[in-house]
């Protein structure tokens, strides 16, 4: 017997079954009131256990959560530049996480940071580097911020202005 997949992960895998086996993007229905809220989603898809898309936004860019995680959903499936776009012959491979991000808050220093515990971004001028907390392979603080300058093009040395978040995973 299946069991009963989290709502929110449940829209992902619809949109994104939606999208790329008919063409078709998902307009949500019924909105639990977690989906009703603005918050920053991320959408992670894996394959095997190995990462097959990723694709999010650190604060709201739509009117509520359940269109945050249709339009990330679909972009984690065909729009991650490290990955071809999936599909419809690995849909039913795929496993979801939605991530849903705490606004995110300046911090002074890296004394402030728990890999575990937040997520952070690490900006420089217009360049922006981010990390989901609670990441396999990432053991540190100091490997979330180096991993954070690698995305976002800022050199060890230059200065940052750092943040962190939380989030609320759902499987």
């Amino acid at each position: 017997m299946k069991k009963q997949l989290d709502p929110l992960v449940q829209l992902a895998r619809e949109a994104v079954e939606s999208y790329v086996g008919q063409g078709k993007t998902l307009k949500p229905k019924e909105l639990s009131p977690e989906m009703r809220e603005r918050a920053g989603v991320f959408v992670s898809l894996k394959k095997h256990g190995e990462l097959r898309g990723c694709i999010g936004t650190f604060e709201p860019t739509r009117s509520n959560v359940a269109e945050e995680i249709v339009a990330n959903a679909i972009s984690s499936a065909t729009r991650d530049p490290r990955f071809l776009p999936v599909s419809p012959s690995e849909l039913s491979e795929l496993e979801y996480s939605v991530d849903v991000l705490t606004r995110p808050e300046p911090i002074d220093s890296i004394e402030r940071l728990d890999h575990k515990k937040y997520g952070v971004i690490v900006e420089c001028g217009y360049r922006r580097g981010l990390l989901l907390p609670d990441l396999e392979g990432v053991d540190s603080v100091e490997e979330q911020i180096r991993i954070c300058r690698l995305k976002a093009g800022i050199a060890p040395d230059e200065p940052v202005r750092l943040y962190r978040f939380q989030v609320k995973r759902h499987r």
